[in-house]
């Protein structure tokens, strides 16, 4: 059963490249590019569990053109800093190089895979704790069960997804 935010990640991973492109074309600035093109990632990330959309890629773009819509309105009202070219270049760029770009997507493919593994109790509540950030109490609320029935669910999850990837490290 792939939910909504399943088929976002999916699509941001087809449509990465895409979206710094189409970002890139609509604020003329590469590194401010990457960085909303980051930032629709983590929105993305935040998608209630039960949200649905037709078009997972067009959200993703709704998502990013809003961050620059949003941003290029701050700038308008603020100051924006330049760098000066002749400073610039003393900077070290912080983007990853690609094959540090693949290592961390494998690395991402096998946690999603390792999460997916989990029961589906064991995954809801790892997702609303780890994801969605609620508190053990929040989470007792939102699922109608006792809050040391999280606190089992979450331990077992841990030491479950753990196994996992220790068995993917070796």
């Amino acid at each position: 059963m792939s939910t909504f935010r399943d088929s976002l990640f999916a699509a941001f991973f087809d449509h990465q490249d895409g979206l710094k492109r189409f970002l890139l074309r609509r604020l003329g600035n590469a590194a401010l590019a990457e960085d909303l093109t980051q930032e629709t990632w983590l929105r993305a990330a935040r998608v209630d569990a039960g949200a649905t959309a037709d078009n997972p890629k067009s959200y993703l773009f709704r998502i990013a053109a809003n961050l620059a819509n949003d941003h290029q309105r701050r700038a308008r009202h603020g100051i924006e800093l330049q760098g000066q070219d002749d400073i610039v270049p003393l900077f070290p760029d912080a983007r990853p190089s690609p094959e540090q770009e693949a290592a961390g997507r494998s690395e991402l493919q096998h946690l999603l895979r390792a999460v997916d593994s989990l029961s589906p109790r064991a995954r809801e509540v790892f997702i609303l704790a780890k994801v969605h950030e609620l508190s053990h109490v929040e989470i007792a609320e939102r699922l109608g069960i006792a809050k040391n029935t999280v606190m089992v669910h979450m331990a077992n999850a841990l030491a479950q997804l753990q196994r996992h990837l220790k068995r993917g490290a070796d």
